[in-house]
């Protein structure tokens, strides 16, 4: 008799109950439901920021072909230039950038212009929408002082 009380009481002590479960359950999603939204909200801005990074990392990769070279691509060579030898270009000592040109966070080509308007040569992300304009997360980000927020 002993025994099976034994045996009983510890298997009713292993384990969690059903109440205990839920519990926990219930926990986690009202965690989940505070914390989430906080981290994901972080999200746009942080394409954003790394759209800046890319683009400053072209610049120094211009600056670099430009100093070989004695100028900078031309926008018919485009960013392509960085990575091969666009032909008949003298001093050419890349590849500028080590890997693939990356696309920017949301999966566009950078847009490149050389001459371009705001300086020797204008680099731009569209944001989400991939087009000229927009706001928040389909806001362009440009390469020139003081027109990028």
């Amino acid at each position: 008799m002993l025994k099976k009380l034994s045996a009983k009481l510890r298997y009713s002590e292993a384990g969690f109950s059903l109440i205990e479960l839920l519990v926990v359950m219930i926990i986690l999603g009202l965690l989940a439901a505070l914390v989430g939204p906080k981290i994901f909200s972080r999200v746009p801005k942080a394409k954003q920021n790394a759209a800046k990074t890319q683009i400053e990392m072209f610049g120094q990769a211009l600056e670099l072909f430009r100093l070989d070279v004695g100028r900078y691509p031309t926008g018919s060579e485009g960013l392509q230039a960085l990575r091969l030898n666009p032909g008949g270009t003298e001093n050419w000592d890349g590849p500028y950038i080590a890997k693939e040109l990356p696309k920017d966070p949301w999966g566009h080509d950078y847009a490149y212009i050389s001459p371009g308007t705001h300086g020797d040569y204008d680099i731009m992300s569209y944001g989400l929408d991939g087009t000229e304009g927009g706001e928040k997360e389909s806001q362009d980000i440009v390469n020139w002082k003081g027109l990028d927020k």
